[in-house]
This record gives structure tokens, C-alpha cells and sequence, in this order.
């Protein structure tokens, strides 16, 4: 089976993460978790922070590695290394995607996933949790 190496942003800005959903391919119409894959000779961080200045065209950060999913779809394994990340400047220009949206801790499961990005929402649950009480 065919393997994908992919980033992804999990943006947090506060209580909120931000979402998009997917404006193009198969599963269009899922949300999921902004990002892409990485080219030759670029580390996660840096393949990050380019496909999300293509993607929203904005600038970000890049913090801590949150998870690594492991998910097998019909036609390839993907491997999605996340990382929380903050937009240090811009605002959000949708270049792919259909739509957009910051979700607050109750909203999380109000929305369609991939079925690979809903794996991290517990994670992110936890996250959240972890900000209301510092």
C-alpha cells in the first residue's frame, strides 16, 4: 500500500481551533485539519509552514508535535505528523478550501471530520481543557 507523509495544522487562537473544509478530490466537503504534504529536503516544520502560507496565506508557528495518526484509507496509508501552531500574521485568504471556521471546545464534534483528522479531536478536547485551567 501506498504511504503519504503529511503535516497538518492544528491553529489555536485561544479557546478556538481552527477548521477548514475541503474544497476539492473525494472527500470533499470534510473538514479537516489545514496542511499538506512535504517535499524532498524539507523538515515537518518547514513543509507546515509553506502549505499553509499557500493554503490561507497566513504565517504561523509552529509549536509542539501533538500526534502522529497513522490511518489507513482505501488506497494508501496516511501518516499525518500534527503540530499546534498560532498565526503570528495575516488573515486567513481560503485558497482550497470551500470553507472555514474556529471551533470552540463544544463545537468540535459539530462537524463532518476525514476520518483520519477525527482521531486527533480527543487529543484537542484535552488541549483545550488544559488552557482553561492554567
Amino acid at each position: 500500500m501506498r504511504i503519504v507523509n503529511v503535516v497538518a495544522a492544528v491553529i489555536k487562537e485561544g479557546n478556538k481551533i481552527f477548521a477548514t473544509q475541503r474544497g476539492y478530490g473525494e472527500l470533499k466537503g470534510c473538514w479537516e485539519f489545514p496542511g499538506g504534504k512535504i517535499e524532498s529536503g524539507e523538515t515537518l516544520e518547514e513543509a507546515l509552514k509553506r502549505e499553509i502560507k499557500e493554503e490561507l496565506d497566513i504565517i504561523i508557528e509552529v509549536g509542539e508535535l501533538l500526534d502522529t495518526i497513522e490511518y489507513d484509507y482505501p488506497t494508501f496509508h496516511l501518516s499525518m505528523s500534527c503540530f499546534v501552531c498560532k498565526i503570528v500574521s495575516g488573515s486567513y485568504v481560503l485558497k482550497e478550501h470551500y470553507d472555514a471556521k474556529w471551533l470552540t471546545k463544544n463545537e468540535l464534534r459539530d462537524v463532518d471530520w476525514l476520518p483520519a483528522d477525527i482521531e486527533l479531536i480527543d487529543k484537542i478536547d484535552i488541549l483545550l481543557n488544559e488552557d482553561v485551567l492554567s
